[in-house]
């Protein structure tokens, strides 16, 4: 099936399945076309202002209340939500891993979540969870809904399809997709096996970050991103509803599909990215800019300028800088960092850095360029040279990011990766050439 997509970011969309399912000029009439219920799914406070307010009016086959029977607890024991404190005893460091291991066992998206850092405090809508998942069964007839936060995929083997309450996303590595917060949807695997990376954010909404002196363009361009078009199905079978609340999870049966929405119309809805539209600003003629000049989305914290989390991509870019050293440069420093590679090379570590592996480096350690990479920036001829076929990611925040026992023990952790910077000579010898040789 072929899928369609609305553009624009934070737009107020109005979609719909059947001609005339979707109301106009009233949100909730005495008697919707179709027999249809009328329903809204609210993002924020009801009187949050203008500009970050956020609804949708769903118009469905059953209210969700009908969705819902007793639920039961059940457990998801690799998914794990901050707080999550003294989970491991393994020492402070910087660590990094290979990719997480495939599955050999049937696992869907939600049993396939491996949770490996925590950070902030759920329960005070604050930090974020940062997790790889790993699937090679769809998810046929169970459902999903995170009250929690809302989550941020970036796949790095495999497609999957998005099948949510409000339309279908199909998203491939190199894309991405944000689905909102209470927002019901299913997984369904277009590959055999598929792997990516998921930030789980509870605080406010990823947005747009603001462009300062860039001016109107580059960076995201709103017009990239993609909501999708409204798609119902009308499924008359044994169906379940797993629901992540407060860190804990709960299931309830149900004899009809949740997915059940025919029209809706507001600005509370999930969306996709392809990371390739991105339009990268940098140094043209010295010095390495900040990191966050990459920054996707971001979601803001109380505090102006400190984000409860930023998605930095590190994409294809031209490096033209003069008398400069081109890969991002030692540093500590106060946010911190978790990051993936979808696929080929990061720039900063020649060796060790794999696509499907993590490294973390939390606030105040320090890092930088591996040995072989300071040493082959430090002596390369400064001709333009592009950085092609590589995009890197990281999931930054404010708050320290608490590994988890799953991550402390994985199997894949590089115990050697501290080594990495032993080979770094001590250059001065008192004069102001150094001691290159």
């Amino acid at each position: 099936m072929t899928f369609s997509y609305m553009p624009g970011f934070g737009n107020d969309f109005e979609t719909e399945t059947l001609p005339g399912s979707l109301p106009q000029g009233r949100n909730s009439p005495q008697r919707p076309a179709y027999g249809l219920y009328a329903e809204q799914l609210s993002g924020s406070p009801f009187t949050a202002p203008r500009g970050t307010n956020e609804r949708s009016w769903l118009y469905r086959i059953r209210p969700s209340v009908r969705h819902t029977g007793r639920f039961k607890a059940v457990s998801s024991p690799l998914w794990k939500t901050a707080p999550n404190v003294g989970d491991h005893e393994l020492a402070l460091g910087q660590y990094r891993w290979n990719p997480v291991p495939m599955p050999t066992e049937p696992t869907d998206f939600i049993a396939g979540m491996r949770s490996i850092t925590t950070a902030g405090d759920v329960l005070g809508q604050t930090g974020m969870a940062a997790h790889v998942y790993v699937a090679n069964r769809s998810m046929t007839d169970d459902h999903f809904f995170n009250a929690d936060g809302e989550l941020l995929i970036v796949p790095q083997v495999g497609a999957v399809r998005f099948v949510t309450e409000m339309g279908v996303i199909e998203l491939r590595p190199g894309e991405i997709a944000v689905l909102p917060r209470g927002l019901v949807f299913k997984v369904e695997l277009v590959d055999k096996e598929v792997r990516g990376y998921v930030c789980e954010n509870y605080g406010a909404k990823l947005t747009l970050p603001d462009r300062g002196p860039i001016g109107a363009n580059c960076l995201a361009n709103p017009r990239d991103f993609k909501t999708p078009c409204a798609w119902f199905e009308d499924k008359e079978t044994p169906c379940r509803l797993i629901v992540k609340w407060c860190g804990n999870f709960h299931v309830t049966e149900i004899g009809h599909s949740p997915l059940d929405v025919v029209a809706w119309h507001g600005n509370y809805a999930p969306y996709k990215y392809d990371l390739a539209t991105f339009s990268p600003v940098g140094a043209l003629l010295f010095d390495h800019p900040d990191p966050s000049i990459f920054t996707v989305l971001t979601a803001p914290s109380g505090e102006e300028g400190t984000a409860n989390i930023d998605f930095v991509i590190f994409p294809p870019r031209w490096l033209v800088a003069e008398n400069t050293f081109r890969p991002p440069w030692y540093h500590r420093n106060i946010m911190s960092e978790f990051m993936g590679l979808i696929h080929g090379q990061y720039d900063a570590k020649e060796e060790g850095f794999v696509p499907g592996g993590i490294s973390l480096h939390n606030l105040m350690l320090a890092h930088g360029p591996d040995a072989p990479g300071f040493e082959k920036a430090s002596r390369a001829e400064l001709k333009p040279v592009k950085l092609d076929n590589t995009m890197a990611f990281m999931f930054e925040t404010r708050f320290p990011q608490m590994l988890t026992r799953y991550g402390a023990e994985l199997e894949t952790r590089q115990d050697n990766y501290i080594d990495c910077w032993a080979d770094l000579k001590k250059r001065f010898n008192g004069t102001p050439e150094g001691d290159w040789s």
